[in-house]
């Protein structure tokens, strides 16, 4: 770190305004930009997301924001006589990302790439890579400042909270790049605003900038690299954090003067989080995954090119599977997305709300049952987290809640969550202004703990809203059918994921679910209009993901998902029936909606392609079409029959119906 005795007060950055009716703008070209704090992040925490894009030829830039150097040493299995080198360790690391992204491009692990220096804001200067395969393109960009300095351990965290005023970059060897740059607080914002400037992302993935509070002893801390308190590296949080306020930044810069709001889809995957939660993917998933750490890692012994080294020798061979903290047999979102909004609307056309740019969408069909989307509509409420909870009020009008980024900043700035409403005026029709429902938590470091909203109708119109809480448990706050809101409460339980389920059972009684680590949660009541408890012997095994919950045609609830590294989906009765397998092999949460001849389910199979179970029990596969981001969701249409709807590495709904044809 670099300072004097006076830091420089930190810029205050325009902010979008949260208001509707601003113009999107899109040129329908798929672009993938991902953002790590160090080399392999991706590796570990982003894929498979980042293959399946790669492997639908979704061109991808990756930023590295640090050098990745650590204490210098690339450790060698059964060696301890390593010298410290950071220029040669952070080589390595590079060379071991372009042999693994090689490899994703289906090409030999040491092809060459093509080096270069791409000049950034303010005249800094980054490494970048490229490599590509037919319409296969991977560049990656390495910004490479320090991870530590002897002023400051954990470098990069110091630079997003204690107003250190500068922060230099590590030159690594073999790179192109041979001098040194200055950062400070707002210099990083603003290379990694000019980077989505240039590249124009339709799809960002983050790190997670709000990890779960975590309570370990100081042995234990260190084992599982953690920082103190919070269930992930102060890296990732760090870099997560400058992510967030780049893309709020990227967006007010746009829309500045009458402009456009620039049409992208962020994803925040969870970090070290896999180290305590059920892993989620299965035997051919994983070793896919794995697979891609293998030449990332490298070996002392190759001949690839690089002086410095061939890979992080740390992550050689089969230690990304035999590590007992067990990252990369995970994959989670930080805001878990059941998928779009689908309704059908007075008139019988579609619409899809969604968020984009960090800010709540509508999109119509052209016309009436044509599954074609037109351009979206801005309901502003931004910077909004991924995901939407949406409930029906009985008169056709339809509530939103999001998660909204109320503030975010370091240098001691506010960091504070909200969680905040759009309600209809009428069915179909314009939206009132959005109505902020405040936080179930005291203060704003636990607030930033908060889960994605999920809300529910039941049969006396009154709308239950449910979040996740700091404790990991269950908070919800009841809407009464005259429009009041009461308070928020703590519902109890146990801890669980992010991820709720909640539904209303043909008797009218409010079922809520989630996945822990024993089991699935279940809270109800026990009738309707009573208070939600908490059920402890409900008994309902173990899941990896969340999970979806449907009405059975005898009027039973079932739910639908898969136990931790299982590819078979398990149907489990809430009222105590054997579960029983259903012929959906794949991973990831699935979505059900109920029929009278039985659910109709839709979740991904093992490659990552859209797979739909009808009520006959067929399974359909999309083979079309852009590729889908996370869930996709299922439509029952009165006139066209079963429909899935998702959003494509483009950043536009896609339809698909898997009966009678399956074309994309």
């Amino acid at each position: 770190m670099t300072g004097c005795t006076v830091p420089t007060p930190r810029r205050s950055g325009p902010t979008a305004d949260p208001a509707p009716g601003i113009p999107i703008t899109s040129s329908r070209r798929a672009q993938l930009m991902q953002i790590a704090a160090h080399p392999d992040d991706d590796l570990y925490f982003m894929n498979p997301d980042t293959q399946r894009m790669v492997d639908a030829g979704v061109p991808l830039v990756s930023v590295y924001v640090t050098a990745g150097e650590h204490d210098g040493k690339n450790h060698i299995p059964g060696r301890k006589d390593i010298t410290a080198d950071k220029s040669a360790y952070s080589s390595a690391r590079h060379q071991g990302l372009r042999q693994a992204y090689a490899a994703m491009l289906g090409l030999d692990k040491f092809t060459p790439w093509q080096k270069g220096v791409l000049t950034l804001r303010g005249d800094r200067r980054a490494e970048i890579n490229t490599l590509t395969n037919g319409n296969r393109r991977v560049e990656l960009v390495f910004l490479n400042l320090a991870m530590h300095t002897p002023r400051r351990w954990m470098a990069v965290p110091s630079l997003w909270k204690d107003r250190q005023l500068g922060l230099r970059t590590v030159v690594a060897d073999d790179s192109p790049v041979r001098k040194a740059d200055d950062y400070d607080y707002d210099r990083l914002i603003d290379v990694l605003v000019g980077l989505m400037e240039q590249y124009r992302p339709t799809v960002i993935h983050t790190l997670d900038p709000d990890p779960d509070i975590q309570h370990s002893d100081e042995r234990t801390r260190k084992r599982d690299s953690e920082q103190p308190g919070y269930s992930d590296h102060a890296d990732h949080t760090a870099v997560a954090s400058f992510s967030w306020a780049a893309m709020i930044r990227w967006v007010a810069h746009a829309t500045k003067d009458g402009g456009a709001i620039p049409a992208f889809v962020a994803t925040s995957f969870r970090g070290y989080y896999n180290r305590h939660w059920p892993k989620n993917l299965p035997g051919p998933v994983l070793r896919e995954k794995a697979a891609h750490l293998v030449p990332y890692g490298g070996d002392p012994s190759w001949q690839c090119g690089n002086s410095a080294g061939c890979g992080d020798y740390n992550v050689g061979g089969t230690r990304p599977l035999t590590n007992k903290k067990g990252w990369v047999r995970a994959t989670h979102y930080r805001y878990p997305d059941p998928g779009p909004v689908v309704v059908t609307e007075p008139g019988g056309r579609l619409a899809v709300y969604g968020v984009l740019g960090l800010r709540a969408v509508r999109w119509h069909e052209t016309e009436r049952g044509s599954g074609q989307w037109g351009e979206p509509d801005d309901l502003g409420g931004g910077p909004l987290a991924p995901g939407l909870g949406s409930a029906a009020l009985e008169d056709g009008r339809r509530l939103l809640f999001g998660l909204r980024f109320a503030a975010l900043g370091g240098h001691g700035g506010a960091n504070r969550r909200e969680v905040v409403l759009l309600e209809q005026r009428s069915a179909g029709g314009p939206f009132l202004a959005w109505r902020g429902l405040g936080n179930p938590e005291p203060d704003d470091d636990r607030g930033r703990r908060l889960g994605v909203p999920v809300a529910v109708t039941d049969r006396e119109d009154r709308v239950h809203l449910f979040v996740r809480n700091a404790d990991k448990g269950v908070s919800t706050r009841i809407r009464a059918a005259d429009g009041t809101w009461g308070p928020w409460r703590d519902l109890g339980g146990e801890e669980v994921q992010d991820g709720l389920s909640a539904t209303v059972d043909p008797a009218g009684r409010v079922h809520l679910f989630a996945a822990g680590r024993d089991g699935v949660h279940h809270w109800t009541q026990d009738a309707p209009g009573q208070p939600l408890a908490f059920r402890p012997d409900s008994g309902l095994p173990v899941s990896g993901d969340p999970v979806a919950v449907a009405a059975a045609p005898d009027g039973g609830l079932e739910l639908y998902y898969r136990a931790p590294t299982r590819k078979e989906l398990t149907a489990v009765r809430v009222d105590g029936a054997a579960p029983a397998r259903v012929a959906l092999d794949g991973y990831g949460p699935v979505a059900a909606a109920a029929t009278p001849r039985g659910p109709l389910l839709i979740g991904k199979d093992l490659q990552g392609r859209v797979l739909v179970r009808t009520v006959a029990g067929r399974l359909v596969t999309r083979t079309q079409g852009a590729v889908a981001l996370e869930s996709a969701a299922l439509h029952v249409h009165p006139e066209h029959g079963p429909l899935a709807i998702g959003l494509g590495a483009d950043a536009h709904p896609w339809t698909w119906a898997p009966e009678p044809r399956t074309e994309g």
